[in-house]
């Protein structure tokens, strides 16, 4: 005969079932909220750290399995998101209602850097995450074109700047301060005051995440903002020739010396997939982002394929995920997405992050 379900034995249950990304039972955890049983009935609510997505789908499947195999024959979970953050110590206090600042960097230009940063920023919204995207790349400014946003940010009462709105997204970035056709030529001092600006001068409002699309190498502006900006995580972008993958080294050596968690390494351009006959072609070499993160211990986020549809959606304003969501550019970005958003809760868990004050619900 089966024991009646109590509270206890649902707890009991879900303690096997582990978070995906952090490795840890989600009642160890602290995300099982609520637990109640009612007859054969069963009622639990879960709240995970990490925006909703599609890992959870495996999880709630386990957590029937094992409500179901303590006798429960009626199951119902309501699956939360509680975004936490993390902000490492040591930093000044700048973005207090930003919960999450990423830096999305590369040791070099034309590896896509910002198409990474854009597509990584929208993905994020689609779950339901309050998101802004700053454009840092002080002398190559090109999220502005890449998401179809044009003008100057509103000027408020108190010499603030308010962002202009992307397909839901924040954007912040110095091309909407200048025209066209007007090259940036700065110095250090000008770089630094004008990171400062946009960390202190801008109404982000409330954001769960804030993605700021570094400039490539390691120098003035990347150091104003691992110095200052409290830099949750960084991402490393790479593509598959040694000549990228060296820069990236550097990139990934000079966060590590400023005490920024590097989240982990895409692969950008890794290879072409004809659309016609499947067949692959290793344009730019394959592999060597893999690697790398192997060599030097960070995670491997995951890879990017060649892609026409990526360039003409950036030059017209509509980046990959909003163009084509079903390609497989975007699909692998979903993932990176994915991971980095995992990342980014798994410390916060870890180092004590607190949740926010809400929760986004999920009907997957």
């Amino acid at each position: 005969m089966t024991k009646p379900l109590t509270r206890d034995a649902i707890l009991e249950a879900l303690r096997s079932v582990n978070d995906p990304h952090i490795g840890k039972d989600i009642v160890g955890l602290g995300f099982v909220k609520e637990a109640e049983a009612e007859g054969e009935r069963a009622r639990a609510v879960v709240e995970f750290a990490t925006p909703a997505f599609p890992s959870r789908d495996r999880v709630r499947e386990e957590c029937v399995e094992k409500l179901r195999a303590i006798g429960a024959a009626q199951v119902d979970l309501d699956f939360r998101t509680a975004i936490r953050g993390y902000r490492p110590a040591g930093r000044q206090d700048l973005l207090k209602d930003v919960r999450n600042v990423v830096a999305v960097a590369s040791g070099k230009g034309g590896v896509g850097k910002s198409t990474v940063a854009a597509n990584l920023a929208l993905i994020l919204a689609k779950t339901g995450a309050a998101v802004g995207l700053l454009d840092a790349d002080v002398y190559g400014p090109s999220l502005g074109i890449m998401l179809g946003a044009d003008g100057r940010p509103e000027v408020t009462s108190n010499n603030t700047m308010r962002p202009l709105d992307a397909h839901g997204l924040k954007l912040m970035s110095i091309a909407f301060l200048t025209t066209k056709d007007t090259p940036v030529i700065w110095r250090g001092p000008m770089v630094h005051g004008l990171i400062y600006q946009f960390l202190t001068q801008v109404e982000w409002g409330t954001l769960d995440y804030l993605v700021i699309d570094l400039p490539p190498g390691t120098g003035d502006a990347q150091l104003t903002l691992t110095q200052t900006a409290p830099l949750a995580g960084a991402v490393i972008v790479t593509t598959p020739q040694d000549v990228s993958l060296v820069d990236a080294r550097r990139g990934l050596k000079m966060f590590e010396q400023v005490r920024v968690p590097v989240l982990g390494i895409v692969e950008n351009m890794s290879s072409f997939v004809c659309p016609h006959c499947g067949g692959r072609t290793d344009i730019f070499r394959y592999g060597g982002g893999k690697k790398t993160s192997r060599e030097l211990g960070v995670p491997f986020l995951g890879e990017v394929p060649i892609d026409p549809e990526v360039v003409i959606g950036g030059d017209a304003g509509t980046p990959i995920v909003v163009r084509n969501p079903a390609s497989p550019a975007a699909t692998a970005y979903v993932q990176i997405t994915e991971r980095v958003a995992a990342a980014l809760g798994r410390l916060a868990v870890e180092e004590g992050g607190k949740s926010a004050s809400f929760t986004l619900r999920w009907d997957g």
